[in-house]
């Protein structure tokens, strides 16, 4: 009887599946978070460097006007 508990537990494959598709969805949630980590920074300069852009023709644009 035991023998047979411990045959079944390790032969048992049916939360195999279902774990194998849970670590492909960690793992690609990681890299999700990863790349929107890194893209963030990298967004927020160009941003920044598109505003300041800008401002600076604007600026620059309304001292010739006047």
């Amino acid at each position: 009887m035991f023998s047979y508990f411990i045959h079944t537990f390790f032969d048992e494959d049916s939360g195999q599946g279902i774990t194998e598709y849970g670590a492909v969805l960690a793992f690609v949630a990681f890299l999700v978070a990863a790349t929107l980590a890194v893209g963030h920074s990298i967004f927020a300069t160009a941003i920044k460097n598109s505003f300041s852009t800008t401002a600076n023709t604007l600026t620059q644009l309304a001292t010739n006007a006047s």
